[in-house]
């Protein structure tokens, strides 16, 4: 008798109606839109994108200099401004208004130039006189006598010059003579006269003596 009681309570407990859930708390949701929003959660979600490795960057290379003709012609390959047709009078006044301001331009700096180059040689201290290398001194000049042989020529007489010497290991004496051109200014020998002449600076293509005086005069 004293289990029943015990049996009783497990009747009921057993035939209790289970709790119904609360369809208040929260509408349930489709499997497939539960299965859809990881994907639409992930392609909302920002991509990261693998860091890209760098490529080692190279030298940069020196740039080629151009010489200047070069330059100045890739600079008017770059012009893009398109000129007005223009007649031949107006391209010959341009050329002239070029012309007159570059002399314009050339003239100012001439002048410039001279103004500087004066003031520069009025500003220099004297310059010192330069010592001789040389002494100012003049070589005994030769005199010989002769026999004048021609007269013909206008201010010009031709002298044989006689000479005799002994021979240095002979002792023989040796006789020779020689024809020069003396310069006459005033026609005084003629031929046959014995005159003095003296070395003289060249005269002409075969002159180099001139006439001291006349010694004897011809019979």
């Amino acid at each position: 008798m004293a289990d029943e009681p015990d049996n009783d309570t497990q009747d009921n407990t057993a035939q209790a109606p289970e709790a119904e859930p609360d369809t208040a708390a929260a509408p349930e949701t489709p499997a497939a839109e539960t299965e859809q929003a990881p994907e639409v959660e992930a392609a909302e979600a920002p991509v990261k994108e693998a860091p890209v490795a760098e490529a080692p960057s190279e030298p940069a290379e020196p740039e080629v200099q151009l010489p200047p003709k070069e330059r100045r012609r890739a600079a008017r390959s770059k012009h893009t401004e398109a000129r007005q047709p223009r007649s031949a009078e107006e391209r010959h006044a341009e050329r002239l208004a070029t012309r007159r301001a570059k002399a314009i331009s050339r003239r100012a700096r001439r002048l410039s130039e001279r103004a500087k180059a004066a003031e520069r040689r009025a500003n220099a201290p004297a310059a010192e006189p330069l010592a001789p290398v040389h002494a100012a001194v003049e070589g005994a000049r030769r005199v010989r006598q002769g026999i004048v042989v021609s007269d013909k020529a206008e201010k010009t007489i031709t002298v044989r010059i006689d000479i005799a010497r002994r021979h240095r290991r002979y002792e023989k004496i040796v006789r020779s003579s020689s024809t020069v051109h003396a310069h006459d200014e005033n026609n005084d020998a003629n031929e046959g006269d014995v005159v003095r002449v003296i070395e003289s600076r060249p005269l002409s293509r075969t002159k180099r003596w001139a006439l001291v005086d006349v010694l004897e005069r011809a019979r």
